[in-house]
């Protein structure tokens, strides 16, 4: 082969090794500053954000007050959690973790709140309660037709994320006591949903709706068949 040709081959190769490697070099740059990014971004929203929690029935209950009566009283909840200054938690791939907190806060009275405002739109008058022992024969001295007061047992939402995707787990376990006058009988109700979900990115709204929904769930089934 003559010498030129040689050397064009020669010069060739060289031009395609060092083609390649730009391209690799080129990839390997634009991964670090995905990196960088998403490190950045997890970081940088490391905060505690308050959920809005609101019960919104998909359904209609007709034999409601049938059962408990048109006025009902709500008892203060008891949040018998471990822990009750959080009600979730986001770990990121680095930087900080993000909490959650109930709006209004405390949980218990948030629940509450969603509590009176559903039971209003079902056209219930909703009386507050200072104080009630849950035992049946402490409604014959209630003014009102029931009365419904709430444990919370566990209420917690968990995201762990990854580089390209996070898991969310939330966990939601009520006991719910509903006294009613006219059955003389105080009626108990265990409710526990869980659901699970992977996503690309966890956001404090999509963290919110999972939460509203299991308590959708929850109270949907609970007041379709109170006892």
């Amino acid at each position: 082969m003559p010498q030129d040709l040689r050397g064009q081959e020669r010069s060739t190769i060289v031009k395609d090794l060092l083609k390649r490697r730009s391209i690799v070099k080129l990839k390997v740059l634009s991964l670090l500053v995905l990196f960088f990014i998403i490190f950045v971004n997890e970081s940088a929203e490391a905060h505690t954000y308050p959920l809005a929690l609101h019960y919104q029935s998909k359904k209609e209950f007709p034999s409601l007050q049938q059962k408990s009566g048109s006025t009902i009283g709500i008892a203060p909840f008891k949040d018998e959690r471990r822990d009750q200054s959080y009600i979730g938690i986001h770990i990121p791939v680095r930087g900080l973790t993000t909490h959650f907190e109930s709006n209004p806060s405390p949980l218990e009275k948030a629940l509450q709140q969603s509590l009176r405002d559903a039971l209003s739109k079902f056209g219930m008058k909703v009386v507050p309660i200072s104080n009630w022992d849950g035992t049946p024969e402490s409604l014959k001295n209630m003014d009102t037709d029931s009365v419904l007061m709430i444990e919370i047992k566990k209420f917690w939402t968990e995201g762990q994320a990854s580089l390209f995707r996070t898991n969310i787990r939330t966990t939601v376990q009520l006991v719910i006591h509903l006294g009613v006058k006219h059955e003389g009988k105080v009626f108990t109700r265990n409710a526990e949903v869980e659901k699970e979900m992977t996503v690309p990115r966890s956001t404090p709204e999509r963290v919110e709706a999972m939460i509203n929904e299991i308590l959708t769930d929850i109270f949907d089934t609970y007041f379709s068949s109170p006892y």
